[in-house]
């Protein structure tokens, strides 16, 4: 997964001259990232270690963000993402679904195979965009779909380049229910099918989800947020061998989304 901008101090992120709002409104935007990178819920010395600023500099923006419902503060003291961000996110998923559509489209004219999108979405997969097969005998997911990672060609693609433990406490959170009698249930087989991802350059969900339905799937690099894009069919037509001629072009279409989607975003 790409570093989010968390991945530098707040304190650092200034622009020289900048104003103090924003400045403020950059560290409390900072700070949001944070939060969703620590699982959504953190505590203000979590954040003031991971971030340099000062504890009455944290403490005054999250009660800004408290305020404005884009922050909750927890009976136990600590903070978690807020519902109003809510509205935010699925906005987003949906344009960021509308600019993946002709990529997808060009996968579908390619491989002749339903083509989709999906992020990683807290602990979850959601799929965000979709354009169907032209075969009578296709594969559909419903946009919106919500599914967990370890059964799933996309959450192998979004989770392969996790550090393991971060793997491990999503398995833990989640859990490892079997969709079908070949899915992975051990986290020590998701890791290593994790392993294969790496080594190959992209995931497989074979028959995982849906007994008779094959998945290839591979991350797009260096997207604005962990994305994925894959393409899914009958186990008759997504064979080993076909496997060979659709990776290039998954890869290909994943690395021409990618460059779109950097122009969508301001340097």
């Amino acid at each position: 997964m790409p570093p989010s901008s968390a991945s530098t101090s707040a304190a650092e992120a200034k622009p020289a001259g900048a104003s103090g709002g924003v400045q403020s409104l950059e560290r409390a935007f900072d700070l949001l990232e944070r939060m969703a990178d620590a699982g959504g819920e953190v505590g203000l010395s979590e954040l003031s270690v991971s971030s340099g600023l000062p504890l009455p500099t944290i403490h005054r923006l999250m009660r800004t963000l408290v305020a404005c419902g884009y922050v909750r503060q927890q009976p136990n003291r600590r903070y978690a993402l807020g519902p109003r961000l809510i509205r935010l996110g699925e906005s987003a998923s949906r344009l960021l679904g509308t600019w993946a559509r002709p990529f997808l489209a060009r996968l579908v004219e390619e491989t002749g195979e339903t083509a989709n999108m999906a992020l990683l979405d807290g602990d979850e997969i959601v799929y965000v965009a979709q354009v169907p097969s032209r075969h009578a005998v296709r594969m559909f997911t419903e946009v919106g779909r919500r599914v967990l990672p370890h059964s799933t060609g996309v959450g192998k693609a979004l989770l392969a380049n996790h550090p393991p433990e971060e793997v491990r406490a999503l398995l833990g959170r989640t859990g490892m229910p079997a969709a079908t009698e070949k899915t992975i249930t051990d986290p020590d087989r998701f890791l290593e099918a994790l392993a294969d991802v790496r080594r190959l350059g992209y995931a497989v969900d074979d028959n995982e989800q849906e007994i008779g339905v094959r998945c290839l799937a591979v991350p797009v690099p260096n997207s604005p947020t962990s994305a994925a894009i894959s393409i899914s069919g009958p186990t008759g037509r997504v064979t080993e061998a076909s496997t060979d001629k659709i990776v290039p072009v998954l890869q290909d279409v994943a690395a021409q989304l990618s460059v779109a989607l950097a122009n969508q975003t301001p340097a």
